[in-house]
């Protein structure tokens, strides 16, 4: 499968963007992991050090009953033991709060709670034993009591230890996982970028050739064109010239065999008056087709100053009076829409629907009458799907003119516009095959649009398209 340049740059960029999306998500997760874990070693060590305060009053506490009963000193007993278990209940109170997301130490510190009021207890009582005996007694109380909340506080840290722990073999996976990932990464980031600058400079300098040899078209297409401009000028002229000198021998030819036979007709033999008719019928064909060749030369010269706004349904009914005689000989009926105004040249569109409907006046059956209609549509260029994309916003009228002759085989739809293209024998039908070629020359004149769609032994229909207004741009002509 092949991909363009600017594919493979898109996808590159997009594998690039994933992977340091994923980078980024990773590192998140990294860094999340080690807020969590510091966090989480924070909370354990507070909770430690709190612990570690209840169990060194206590102890304290414990200390300074043993010196008061040994002594009868009463400054061991300063502060009282009031004082001191007020202290230590500050400590679990502040111990409970910052524990109160972990529901097992809760239920630790409630037996915690149970340990320290008989603890509390004891050093009240302690405060005041006077007897040996009693002290002893005491003491092993107070020992069995505190080994049973160290005991207790052990528990308590090792769960801290044991949320640390977790937290940091979690964050010592995504710690390992972090670099290569990182490096992963950061090597195919780079990688595509330097594909993408390879790429990028591969294509500009490509680009940079292209417009080069562009340049070069675009000067060499100019001076074609300007070539071909000329020499369509000097082929017009020639034409025109040519035509016009032809005019005068035929002239001669024309009067000298009006002449022959007027003085010499009883003196000729049949066979020669045979050959002078014979001659003065090619004169008189040779001299339509002169005629026409003037015509097609002159057809579709517009320029910016004969191009008006042309009333399209006055043109048509010059044209069909132009035609009535031939209309009524044939017996045709005409109908058509109410057409709309349509700048161009005033003249070439007469000659334009006065070619059109002579040809199909021409091409009529012989089984039945002649119907000719002609309908038309305002489109716009984007509607019409033929125009450049330029002109989309630009208004059209399409105009179809259909008839019920002979038609013809949609092959020749093409030919039938060329010069000198004639799809019967003379002997059939009359004409030089120009006729139609005048039509398209005025329709590419004016930037539009002809094309013609035959049905054998049905009709035909000839659809035009022209711009209802014209740019006089060479950018604008039909695609």
């Amino acid at each position: 499968m092949h991909f363009s340049v600017h594919k493979k740059i898109r996808i590159g960029f997009f594998i690039a963007f994933t992977v340091i999306v994923a980078a980024s998500i990773f590192s998140y997760l990294v860094a999340k992991n080690l807020l969590d874990n510091a966090g989480r070693l924070n909370h354990a060590i507070e909770v430690s050090k709190r612990l570690e305060v209840i169990t060194r009053q206590l102890k304290e506490a414990e200390a300074a009953i043993r010196g008061y009963n040994l002594t009868t000193d009463s400054s061991f007993l300063n502060p009282s033991m009031q004082e001191r278990i007020n202290s230590i209940e500050k400590e679990y109170l502040l111990l409970r709060k910052i524990t109160a997301d972990n529901p097992r130490q809760q239920r630790h510190l409630d037996t915690l709670r149970e340990l320290l009021a008989i603890k509390y207890q004891q050093l009240k009582v302690g405060g005041q034993i006077s007897t040996e005996d009693k002290q002893q007694s005491s003491v092993k109380e107070g020992e069995r009591s505190m080994d049973m909340i160290d005991r207790k506080v052990r528990d308590m840290i090792r769960i801290e230890e044991n949320l640390v722990q977790e937290k940091y073999q979690l964050f010592h996976f995504f710690s390992v996982m972090w670099v290569p990932m990182i490096f992963i990464s950061s090597l195919a980031a780079i990688l595509i970028g330097i594909y993408s600058y390879v790429t990028l400079t591969r294509e500009f300098k490509l680009q940079l050739h292209i417009e080069s040899r562009m340049k070069s078209y675009q000067r060499d297409l100019q001076q074609n064109i300007s070539l071909l401009n000329k020499t369509n000028q000097e082929l017009e002229q020639f034409a025109y010239v040519a035509s016009h000198d032809l005019q005068e021998p035929l002239r001669k030819i024309s009067t000298f065999s009006d002449r022959l036979q007027m003085k010499y007709k009883e003196q000729l033999p049949p066979d020669a008056t045979q050959l002078i008719d014979r001659m003065v019928s090619a004169v008189s064909r040779m001299r339509v087709l002169i005629n026409d060749l003037l015509i097609f030369s002159r057809a579709g010269r517009i320029t910016p100053e004969i191009v008006t706004e042309v009333d399209m349904n006055r043109l048509l009914q010059e044209v069909l009076s132009d035609l009535e005689v031939t209309l009524e000989e044939k017996n045709v009926l005409v109908k058509y829409d109410q057409l709309p105004l349509i700048e161009g040249s005033d003249t070439s569109f007469h000659q334009l629907f006065q070619n059109l409907l002579a040809n199909a006046i021409k091409f009529a059956s012989p089984e039945r009458p002649l119907e000719i209609n002609i309908h038309h549509q305002i489109l716009t260029g984007q509607e019409l799907g033929v125009v450049k994309e330029n002109r989309w916003n630009d208004l059209f009228c399409r105009i179809s003119l259909e008839d019920n002759g002979i038609g013809f085989e949609q092959a020749y739809a093409e030919r039938i516009f060329l010069i000198f293209q004639r799809l019967h024998g003379i002997s059939e039908y009359s004409g030089t095959g120009i006729g139609l070629a005048i039509c398209k020359k005025i329709i590419d004149s004016h930037n539009g649009y002809i094309q013609a769609y035959g049905y054998p032994g049905k009709g035909a229909t000839f659809v035009i398209i022209l711009p209802l207004k014209q740019s006089h741009k060479s950018d604008t002509h039909i695609a």
